[in-house]
């Protein structure tokens, strides 16, 4: 199964097309047969090689056919444009408006005013073009060249210190221990996550064990 789904690529365990769903569902199936299946494997070990084999001719064929990769893969859906939301493509995607506006706010739009097209990706997933005033504001915009950022490396996580993490943040435990005193002598244990940036910046993100009953939306 792992030599399989290395020949047929990554996108087998990002986001899924229909295809790719299919496709890795048939193979765990058949492997689980050959894993019961302990006196005559070979039927279901020819069945999984054949199969993905046959998977992997047709992902070469969808690269250089337009027409297939529609037909296979599916294709995007514009859900909302300009202020209007298309109800028949949402049925056709088989979303409910709630659902299409709860896709929103995973992207981080709570107000359907600031998005200018909403589109869903033949993967499942929603792309959002903000309208012109409501997108983010970039250095570029100033004119401005700021110099390159580098991944925050996690120094606590779950409370839990990784010390193996220090040389490359290029700290050690006596500058985490002064940095948790800065922050009012807060313990490892109580910290759900903890960074360093480039600029041996410590952010600390407390950890809450209270349940938040809360109820934001529908």
């Amino acid at each position: 199964m792992y030599l399989l789904t290395k020949l047929m690529g990554e996108k087998q365990i990002h986001q899924l097309n229909m295809f790719d769903y299919m496709t890795g569902i048939t193979i765990g199936s058949i492997a689980a047969e050959l894993a019961t299946d302990l006196e005559n494997p070979v039927q279901p070990l020819t069945a999984m090689t054949l199969y993905g084999l046959s998977a992997y001719l047709v992902s070469i064929v969808t690269m250089k056919s337009v027409k297939l990769r529609k037909i296979i893969n599916g294709q995007s859906i514009v859900l909302m444009d300009k202020g209007k939301i298309y109800r028949a493509n949402l049925a056709a995607s088989h979303l409910e408006i709630s659902e299409f506006i709860t896709m929103c706010r995973q992207q981080g739009y709570f107000d359907l005013s600031e998005i200018e097209t909403a589109i869903l990706e033949h993967t499942g997933t929603l792309s959002i073009l903000p309208k012109s005033q409501h997108r983010p504001y970039t250095p570029a915009d100033a004119g401005l060249s700021p110099p390159p950022r580098r991944p925050r490396i996690n120094v606590i996580m779950d409370g839990k210190v990784m010390p193996e993490k220090f040389v490359l943040a290029g700290v050690d435990e006596q500058w985490l221990k002064s940095q948790l005193e800065a922050h009012g002598g807060i313990k490892p244990k109580d910290i759900a996550l903890a960074c360093v940036d480039e600029n041996k910046q410590l952010q600390i993100y407390p950890m809450v064990r209270e349940l938040n009953k809360v109820e934001w939306f529908e």
